[in-house]
């Protein structure tokens, strides 16, 4: 248990600031961090002062790369090492402390639009793809060469992707080639037709043709990995992705591929499982693990409304990346839904680690919306910018009369019959309601009080004016587990 909630004294003195991860050689950098677009972007730019993100496995190499720009460009560097949240998201708070006109982000991405306007250049890396062996592993798994099939990847290994397409198109004649959904130049103009953008990227879909129709065929990922399910943005495709079309994987440097289809089921009946759990919570905790990504404000005043609507009460949590240890320590809290991007909403998460499930904002629109979901959704809203008024996958509540809300529902944990909620609207004042006590009374209505009051201690009791008044005196010395009154033993 207590290493579960807590850790020891000394893990705070041992403890190293992230892993800095193998060097890249110096005669490498130009290549692998793709200085020279960098500096293009610097100089077009006219930047004095430009910040550089970096996740916590690329901060060996943060040094010499924030030398060589500055040396070439003149501009002063600022390194981001340390973001509030996920190293995913642009830290555009971070910059702005800096000072910084621009921002480059190195590494894996979630391409989540910035709260505030930020010139801001992505560098995903270049990974080595064996374009042979992923040739042959696509054709092992497509044997139908007439079978429409999207091309996918992990961010890093997307520069090949058009390559790879090149060596099949010659058999594959329904081939859909994704590619990372980047902010556009300023200036250019928007393609005609304009791509679908999904899952942080663009498919340029046919007119009259729809993702669904289509398989999927990822490469990405790596042998070394003993649990392929921390992998969020391939949690993210799998979920997403229409369960009726093949999905398989192939690692880019062996060419080995694998089904993807039990993997799916797995993360799928894990999402249905939360569903069940938010239906049954009465205390949901919302917590904040954004505040870079816009419309996280929107999103949030969403979920309140939600859970008002649904009859349950709410507790807005600013805790940073959530932890055990910090949720811990809110035990009235049947569930969280962490509102973040679409990969630190999947993050991973080891099982039993919190005290209580951890939800995306999906499941609890599921759990609380009757009308969820529309027909002919994807299975899985992974962005919670697809939840809210404008997006095509909005759906509003049903009105306070409609036979939504009173339709009879079993839980499947507990095999109890859900009593309906108590609609309130939006505006309900909630949890600052009053409740009339027999003895005319008014006190205030909270789940946490409901639940401090069930426990066998309440904490420590004043008992103000019931105790005689001493002069202090002095206490014992030592430790717990021998005071110095108590001798040795």
């Amino acid at each position: 248990m207590e290493s579960t909630f807590s850790s020891p004294a000394e893990a705070a003195l041992q403890r190293e600031a992230g892993a800095a991860g193998l060097r890249t050689p110096l005669g490498d950098l130009d290549r692998v961090y793709e200085l020279d677009r960098v500096v293009g972007f610097v100089r077009d730019l006219g930047c004095q002062r430009v910040a550089l993100q970096f996740p916590d496995q690329l901060l060996g190499d943060a040094g010499a790369v924030a030398a060589r720009l500055e040396e070439v460009t003149g501009s002063k560097m600022f390194i981001l090492g340390d973001t509030a949240y996920g190293s995913c998201c642009v830290d555009v708070l971070g910059a702005e402390q800096a000072g910084a006109q621009a921002l480059v982000h190195f590494g894996p991405v979630c391409l989540s639009p910035p709260a505030r306007p930020l010139p801001v250049a992505f560098v995903l890396g270049q990974r080595s793809v064996a374009l042979e062996l992923c040739a042959k592993a696509f054709e092992a798994q497509n044997p139908d060469p007439t079978a429409p099939v999207v091309l996918l990847s992990e961010p890093a290994c997307a520069h090949a992707l058009e390559a790879l397409a090149t060596l099949l198109r010659p058999r594959y004649l329904d081939l859909l080639v994704s590619s990372p959904a980047l902010p556009l130049p300023v200036g250019s103009l928007n393609p005609d037709p304009e791509p679908l953008e999904r899952f942080g990227r663009r498919f340029p879909l046919a007119p009259g043709r729809r993702l669904e129709e289509y398989g999927a065929f990822y490469v990405g990922g790596s042998e070394a990995i003993s649990d392929p399910d921390l992998d969020p943005d391939l949690s993210r495709l799998l979920l997403g992705w229409a369960p009726g079309q093949p999905f398989s994987s192939c690692c880019p440097d062996t060419g080995r591929t694998q089904d993807e289809g039990a993997r799916a089921g797995r993360l799928r009946a894990r999402r249905h499982y939360l569903v069940e759990r938010a239906r049954d919570a009465r205390v949901v905790g919302l917590l904040a693990g954004t505040l870079g990504v816009a419309r996280h404000r929107e999103a949030l005043a969403h979920l309140r409304s939600l859970t008002q609507a649904a009859g349950k009460r709410s507790y807005v949590l600013a805790l940073g990346r959530p932890t055990p240890a910090k949720l811990a320590n809110f035990p009235e809290v049947d569930v969280f839904v962490l509102l973040a991007c679409p990969l630190g909403a999947l993050a991973p998460q080891s099982s039993g680690s919190f005290f209580r499930p951890v939800l995306a904002p999906c499941e609890l629109e599921a759990a609380c919306n009757p009308a969820w979901p529309p027909p002919g959704l994807a299975p899985h809203l992974t962005h919670y910018a697809d939840l809210l008024p404008g997006s095509p996958f909005h759906v509003p509540l049903p009105p306070p009369d409609s036979e939504l809300w009173n339709t009879p529902d079993v839980s499947l944990i507990t095999g109890d019959l859900r009593p309906p909620p108590a609609w309130k609207p939006p505006n309900d004042p909630g949890c600052s309601a009053l409740t009339p006590r027999p003895q005319q009374e008014l006190v205030e209505s909270s789940p946490a009080a409901s639940f401090l009051s069930s426990r066998s201690w309440q904490g420590l009791q004043p008992r103000l004016g019931q105790t005689p008044v001493t002069g202090a005196v002095s206490g014992r010395r030592g430790i717990a587990i021998a005071y110095e009154d108590e001798g040795s033993s």
